[in-house]
C-alpha cells in the first residue's frame, strides 16, 4: 500500500503502540483486498459487544486505556454498536452480575479511549446521519447497507478492531464500496407484490438478500409502487445483509446514487429482472410459521426501534396486558429511550407487561443464557433479521407483523 508521510511515521511507533497497533491491522487488511492506499473517514462504528468480547478482549481494551492519553484517544468521531446489556433492565431479564461487571469494565476502556458510548445500531436515525459521498468506517451490517445504500455513504462492512484502527488513524483501506467500480448495480428484482408493514419488508430483504447471497454482488428493485420510509428501508437493509451479506442496494428513483434503472447499473445493460411475487413472500413466512404454539417471548429488536415505532407498539398495548407466560422484550437506543421515556411510550409498554432495554439487542445481550434462564423457545418478531439469527442460539423464531406480535404476546400463543 503506498503510505503518507503521517502513515509512516504512525507504523514506525512515533504517534504510540496504540496507533501502531491499529495502521499494521490496517495494511493487513489492505493488502488482503488489494488497496492501493488509505481514504479518510469522517465516522468509525465499532461492534464490540462484552459477549463477543470476553475476558480477553475486555482485557486487550483496557490495556490499550492505560496508554498515555494522546496516545490513546480516537481522532475522528467514533460511536458504539448495541451493548451486551442494559443497567436499567438486566435483572428483569435474569442477565448475570457478572455479565454486568465485565460490561461495565468494557465501557470505562472505551470511554478512556474517547469512544462515545452511543450504543446503537440506528446511528443514522439518531446520531449524526451521514451524508452522499462521506467515507466512513462503520460495523453493523445494517447501518452499513443503510448508510451505504439510502444516504449514498461509504463504508464497508468493519469488524470491531477495523472499526477501532479507523477511529486512532482516521482513516481506512480504500477498497470495496469506497470505489465506484463496485456501487454499481449487479442484479436486477421486479416486484409485483407491495410490502404491508416492517415484516413484509424484512421478508423481502430476506428474498433478495437469499437470491443474491454475495457481499460484492448489489441488488437493483424495480416495481416498488411509493418509496418507502426510513423504517421500512431499515428493516429490508437489515435483512438484506443478514440473508445475503449485501452492503448496497439500489431503488431507482428512491436511494441516491439511482435516480433511474440506467443510472442504478452506471449505465452497464440492464440484466433481466428475477420476478418477486405474493407465492415468495408467502414462502418466505412459511418457513418460520408455527401458528397455535405457546409463544415464550415477543421481541422487537434488530434493528433498535425507531421512536415511531415505539408509538406504535405503545399504541397497539394501550388497554391491554401481556399473558403471564409470555416476555415482550423491546429494545432501542439510549436517545430513543429518553424520549420515549419523555412521551409516556415507555410507562405504556412497561405497563402491559413489557420491558423496555435501551443500548442493545437481543441477539447480541447473552440470547442463549436467557433463552435457559427465563425458559424461553417460542420467540415471535417482526424483524427478519432476528429471526434468520435466533435460531443459532437456541430459539424457534416464527416472523409477523408488529399487530399479530402484538396480539400473540397478548394471548399467550402465536396467532
Amino acid at each position: 500500500m503506498k503510505l503518507t508521510d503521517e502513515e509512516r511515521a504512525m507504523l514506525a511507533g512515533e504517534a504510540g503502540p496504540a496507533r501502531q497497533w491499529a495502521i499494521r491491522h490496517q495494511i493487513a487488511v489492505g493488502d488482503f483486498f488489494d488497496a492501493p492506499d488509505f481514504v479518510p473517514v469522517g465516522q468509525a462504528h465499532i461492534m464490540a459487544d462484552t459477549e463477543s468480547l470476553g475476558e480477553a478482549g475486555v482485557a486487550w481494551l483496557e490495556e490499550l486505556a492505560a496508554l498515555p492519553r494522546d496516545q490513546r484517544l480516537v481522532r475522528i468521531p467514533t460511536i458504539t454498536d448495541p451493548r451486551g446489556l442494559d443497567f436499567n433492565s438486566y435483572k428483569r431479564l435474569k442477565q448475570t452480575d457478572a455479565m454486568a461487571a465485565l460490561e461495565g469494565r468494557a465501557i470505562r476502556a472505551f470511554e478512556a479511549l474517547g469512544v462515545m458510548m452511543t450504543n446503537t445500531c440506528i446511528n443514522y436515525q439518531t446520531i449524526l446521519p451521514p451524508v452522499r459521498g462521506e467515507h466512513l468506517a462503520f460495523g453493523d451490517t445494517g447501518v452499513v447497507i443503510y448508510s451505504n445504500a439510502v444516504m449514498g455513504a461509504r463504508s464497508n462492512f468493519e469488524g470491531g478492531p477495523s472499526a477501532l484502527s479507523a477511529g486512532l488513524t482516521g482513516r481506512t483501506p480504500r477498497y470495496g464500496y469506497h470505489l465506484d467500480v463496485h456501487r454499481a448495480g449487479t442484479k436486477h428484482f421486479a416486484l409485483s407484490h407491495q410490502p404491508r408493514d416492517l415484516s413484509d419488508w424484512g421478508a423481502l430483504g430476506g428474498i433478495v438478500g437469499k437470491a443474491t447471497n454475495s457481499y460484492w454482488e448489489v441488488p437493483v428493485i424495480t416495481g416498488i409502487a411509493a418509496a418507502p420510509n426510513s423504517d421500512e428501508l431499515k428493516h429490508f437493509g437489515a435483512a438484506a445483509a443478514s440473508f445475503g451479506s449485501v452492503a448496497l442496494f439500489h431503488i431507482p428513483g428512491v436511494t441516491p446514487e439511482a435516480p433511474t434503472l440506467v443510472d442504478a447499473f452506471q449505465g452497464r445493460a440492464v440484466p433481466a429482472a428475477t420476478p418477486i411475487g405474493a407465492a415468495d413472500f408467502e414462502a418466505f413466512y412459511a418457513t418460520y410459521a408455527a401458528r397455535g404454539d405457546k409463544v415464550d417471548v415477543v421481541v422487537f429488536a434488530a434493528p433498535q426501534l425507531s421512536l415511531i415505532e415505539m408509538q406504535q407498539v405503545a399504541g397497539l398495548l394501550d388497554g391491554r396486558r401481556v399473558h403471564e407466560g409470555t416476555s415482550l422484550v423491546v429494545t432501542t437506543s439510549p436517545e430513543i429511550k429518553f424520549a420515549a421515556d419523555r412521551m409516556g411510550l415507555t410507562r405504556r409498554i412497561e405497563d402491559a407487561g413489557g420491558v423496555v432495554a435501551a443500548g442493545v439487542c437481543f441477539y447480541q445481550s447473552y440470547a442463549r443464557e436467557m433463552a435457559e434462564a427465563n425458559g424461553w423457545q417460542r420467540l415471535l418478531t417482526n424483524s427478519a433479521k432476528l429471526v434468520n439469527i435466533i435460531a443459532g442460539y437456541g430459539y424457534k423464531p416464527t416472523l409477523a407483523s408488529m399487530e399479530r406480535c402484538i396480539d400473540s404476546a397478548v394471548a399467550g400463543e402465536v396467532l
